[in-house]
């Protein structure tokens, strides 16, 4: 489907063609992700919870009622949560060290403890790029007056093509759980897409 509509005269223009692509790839994905918008404060904790955070309200509730009783229940509970929380959440971070050979997971823990969060990649939109990088390379070529001459093809020269089992092949190695590349397409849209990269 792609590769007829960039093509013209039996010439397919590979940009086009793979802008279609990508195009379409991110119009599936704008599709079906879902936007949240999730409130995050400086001062909290790693360790915090939503059993915790309930256990503040509840306190706090207890001391705008004046009720001492409740307060003094409120406390005792909130200081024993905030204890476990921080148990519970040390306990998760050893686990990522201790008897783990998985790098994603000791990566987890030191993201977890040092609070590192990548920023997102985005493409650069500059259309011009492309023609700063030919002008760039090119630049001893435009000095050269020796018109182009295409060379005959060697009787045992092998032209070199791809089949949809090679393109399959090569689609499948890629890790779906790691980070999108600068053209934002996560990896795991390969196995769904496949049938489209490998159309002829």
């Amino acid at each position: 489907m792609f590769k007829e509509a960039a093509t013209t005269n039996n010439h397919t223009d590979l940009h086009e063609y793979a802008e279609t692509v990508s195009a379409y790839i991110k119009k599936c994905i704008d599709d079906v992700t879902v936007t949240k918008t999730i409130t995050t404060h400086a001062n909290q904790k790693p360790w915090m919870t939503a059993e915790v955070r309930g256990m503040l309200k509840t306190r706090d509730e207890a001391f705008r009622s004046g009720d001492e009783a409740a307060l003094k229940t409120a406390r005792a509970n909130l200081s024993c949560g905030i204890k476990n929380a921080k148990w519970s959440y040390a306990q998760k971070i050893n686990n990522h060290f201790t008897g783990s050979r998985d790098k994603q997971s000791l990566w987890q823990a030191i993201q977890s403890i040092t609070d590192y969060k990548p920023l997102p990649q985005a493409c650069d939109d500059e259309t011009a790029l492309p023609d700063v990088f030919n002008h760039f390379y090119s630049r001893f070529e435009m000095q050269n007056d020796t018109p182009a001459q295409k060379l005959p093809t060697p009787p045992n020269d092998q032209v070199f093509c791809l089949s949809p089992a090679d393109v399959r092949k090569t689609l499948s190695r890629i890790n779906p759980r790691k980070a999108v590349g600068p053209d934002n397409i996560p990896g795991h849209l390969t196995d769904v897409l496949t049938d489209i990269f490998c159309a002829r």
